[in-house]
């Protein structure tokens, strides 16, 4: 015999899940050290810098 499930818990139980795994993720991208948070700045900016250094301006189309 199947075993009778409460939809109501489950889509609760559902949303719980979803808010602590959005919560594992802020705590993982704010709770940093500074260095941390200037290192992944000082990352970003060169690659940023990298690709605006290979755009082609309309004059350099091949």
């Amino acid at each position: 015999m199947s075993k009778i499930v409460n939809l109501r818990t489950i889509r609760k139980q559902a949303a719980r899940d979803a808010k602590r795994r959005a919560g594992d993720a802020n705590a993982a991208r704010h709770g940093r050290s500074r260095a941390e948070r200037q290192a992944d700045q000082t990352q970003a900016d060169k690659a940023r810098a990298h690709l605006d250094a290979h755009k082609l301006t309309p004059d350099q189309t091949p």
